[in-house]
């Protein structure tokens, strides 16, 4: 049997000073979700300045305002990943002390939560800014593009934070994650080994599809309004459903007659956990959305 990986000495707290009597840390978590939304707000301005490649080279929305939507859309992040994490993961867990859904650097956040958020947000900004039509639907194809980078940079904060690791294995790629929790292995005798399934999730929702996104918006798919959106949808879903089967459940999923921690039950050691339910409405509804778009000529 080979020794599992030992897990990287990074210190999840890049800098932390004291003033006052107050210490102030800056977190690696904080700071990839901090890049990823300065990355994708770059990406959203490029692409509203490369008219030529919206239908009939309308971009949905002015490169200036991609500023104030990306107000909107850090509030959307922000609250819907944390309340979908209370939501999903640990409804009643937070309600005895309700400002720690607002503490966002000792991580908990769910992103279906977070993509609900942004959906809302987005479209109240569009509301606001009579963006609608087809015009909707190009801007989510925009957010769409610019979200893989964030993901990438927050399963990376996942893994350096030691949090959502995988199942236990005995592959070689196998990381002992440190911790009472992560080395708690029934049946392990010794060093526990798990799946770095964060890692997983980096490669598959942020490089692939990132990949995948740019090859088709490379082909033309963005004068096809909702065909990226509908791509991103389908690619998440399907990435985080196999991934699901990798990862450990959440404690409180976990029972004694219930050891994978499916929140659907279908038979004896055979059922889908909460990210598998949640990600089987975005394939379908992205497999919809790539089916029904079509070329569009704004008038």
């Amino acid at each position: 049997m080979v020794a599992p990986l030992p897990f990287p000495a990074i210190d999840p707290v890049l800098i932390s000073v004291e003033i006052g009597g107050l210490t102030l840390a800056v977190r690696w978590y904080a700071l990839a979700y901090i890049a990823g939304i300065l990355v994708g707000w770059r990406i959203l301005i490029l692409l509203m300045r490369r008219v030529s490649l919206w239908p009939g080279a309308r971009p949905p929305m002015r490169p200036e305002q991609v500023e104030d939507l990306l107000t909107w859309l850090i509030l959307g992040i922000v609250l819907g990943g944390r309340f979908g994490y209370v939501l999903f993961y640990q409804p009643g867990g937070f309600w005895a002390e309700p400002l720690r859904i607002l503490r966002v650097w000792e991580g908990g956040m769910s992103f279906h939560g977070g993509f609900v958020g942004v959906v809302l947000a987005s479209m109240i900004y569009a509301r606001r800014y009579a963006i609608g039509g087809w015009a909707l639907l190009s801007l989510a194809d925009a957010l769409a593009l610019a979200t893989p980078v964030g993901l990438f940079f927050g399963r990376l904060a996942n893994f350096i934070n030691a949090e959502l690791w995988g199942r236990p294995t005995d592959l070689p790629w196998a990381v002992a994650f440190p911790g009472i929790a992560a080395q708690d292995c029934p049946g392990v005798v010794g060093i526990c080994g798990r799946h770095p399934s964060q890692l997983y999730e980096a490669g598959l929702e942020g490089l692939l599809l990132g990949a995948v996104l740019l090859l088709a918006l490379r082909a033309g798919w963005l004068r096809r309004p909702g065909a990226l959106f509908g791509l991103f949808l389908a690619g998440y879903g399907a990435a985080r459903f196999v991934v699901e089967l990798f990862r450990q459940a959440d404690a409180q999923f976990l029972t004694a007659e219930n050891p994978l921690g499916h929140v659907l039950v279908l038979a004896p050691g055979f059922g889908l956990s909460m990210g598998q339910m949640l990600s089987l409405p975005m394939v379908l509804l992205g497999v919809g959305l790539i089916v029904l778009a079509r070329p569009t000529v704004p008038r």
